[in-house]
């Protein structure tokens, strides 16, 4: 623990005094002569294209409250340091960008430095830096068209040191990267445009990949699943997808529906669906899966659950719990019920060799979601009142050994640590 501590504060002084010697290197100067809507009336067809990046970019779920106007800010995002609050981003001249410039926007994206300040990688410039100049601008010229709202700017609640927003100038030159790794193979032109919407534009190795002690993306273990929020990112590499059954078809459908054979969208991932994958057209949709899957996709691995009466002796006592508490919506087969519920047999999180979304929902349940083509999940409760840790590991157990083919090695101690 000492070292561990002594480690963290020699970091800290590197990132302090990297940040004072190159905080002039880092701020780059852009060309100012691309596309600046100050003044301007921009085309309609570069607004229409700048609302789609935007959405493909999914810049509502950090920059719009659930009741707030959009892009007007005060989304919070918790992390390690302190909760970080999305900005008002409206083209509001006291409160928001209105008084940016193209070139300004460029720089946030690219660098993560505003006019103002060095943003925290909250925002996720890490992956926006691949964002090409062209989209940047249309990105920009769309928002700079959003109605303005004087919606003030909620301070973050970071502790010190890392308030110092300095700091994230050393931060900045130890992990920003250029480029970011891909999670699978190919040379495809299709396979290409999905890299870019992938790892640029849709941000998603953010989520999907672990961090280290000072938040930087542990990219030796890109998309290798992270647990910044309370329900965890999952494993979304080829291998990882394909061991827990989902198909081209599938990945495509959860994209653009929200719902598929595999399961429903759920936590932040419901988010990522609401505002940003199902606007992606049918193109890019099938580039996004094209990248998650690589030129060649695995098979997708074939679960049958056991029939009920071959249930194990250790798994019985998990039977009864869920006959009594589960079965009514999910039926006693595990098939679920349209607009009701997801089927669990063969489930996604249930294949999950990682236990830990399965016990939060178990836990805390999930709130009702509407999808298109008047699909919906009804609200699930949650039976952290109803069953101790012993039961909900025993309900865990059946779950994953009966619908999921997975090994029944949750334990009290497991629920314990997913509370």
């Amino acid at each position: 623990m000492k070292a561990s501590t002594a480690l963290g504060g020699i970091v800290i002084l590197v990132l302090i005094v990297g940040g004072a010697v190159l905080s002039g290197i880092l701020d780059p100067d852009y060309d100012t002569s691309a596309i600046d809507t100050q003044g301007q009336a921009p085309d309609q067809q570069l607004l229409v294209r700048g609302k789609y990046l935007a959405q493909a970019g999914d810049c509502a779920a950090c920059h719009t409250t659930k009741d707030g106007a959009p892009f007007a800010g005060g989304v919070p995002v918790p992390t390690p340091f302190g909760t970080i609050y999305g900005t008002n981003i409206t083209s509001d001249q006291e409160h928001g960008i209105g008084d940016w410039t193209s070139a300004d926007f460029y720089k946030v994206l690219h660098d993560g430095i505003s006019p103002e300040h060095p943003l925290y990688p909250a925002m996720p410039y890490t992956s926006y830096r691949g964002v090409s100049r062209a989209d940047s601008d249309a990105i920009f010229a769309y928002l700079q068209s959003v109605e303005p709202a004087p919606t003030p700017n909620r301070e973050n609640t970071i502790s010190f040191p890392f308030n110092i927003r300095a700091l994230m100038r050393g931060w900045n030159l130890l992990f920003l990267k250029d480029t970011l790794p891909s999670v699978s193979k190919g040379d495809s032109d299709e396979w290409v445009r999905g890299r870019y919407l992938v790892n640029a534009l849709g941000h998603c190795t953010e989520c999907h990949t672990p961090r280290g002690e000072l938040g930087q993306l542990k990219l030796g273990k890109s998309y290798q699943g992270g647990a910044a929020e309370a329900i965890h990112a999952p494993d979304i590499t080829p291998e990882a997808l394909a061991a827990r059954g989902w198909t081209v078809e599938g990945l495509q459908q959860f994209l653009a529906k929200g719902i598929a054979p595999q399961g429903s969208a759920y936590g932040g991932m419901y988010d990522a669906f609401h505002h940003s994958t199902r606007f992606l057209s049918e193109g890019d949709n099938k580039a996004t899966v094209k990248f998650l899957t690589g030129d060649t996709p695995k098979q997708a691995a074939v679960f049958k659950p056991e029939p009920a009466a071959e249930t194990p002796e250790n798994l019985r006592a998990g039977r009864s719990h869920y006959l009594a508490l589960c079965a009514g919506c999910h039926a006693a087969n595990g098939q679920g019920k349209p607009n009701v519920t997801v089927a669990l047999a063969g489930n996604s999180t249930v294949r999950n060799p990682d236990p830990h979304n399965l016990i939060q929902v178990v836990l805390h349940g999930l709130d009702a979601k509407s999808f298109p083509d008047q699909q919906g999940r009804q609200a699930m409760p949650g039976f952290s009142d109803k069953l101790d840790d012993e039961e909900v590991a025993e309900l865990a157990n059946y779950l994953r050994g009966a619908f999921g083919g997975q090994s029944s090695d949750v334990t009290a101690k497991t629920v314990v640590g997913a509370h």
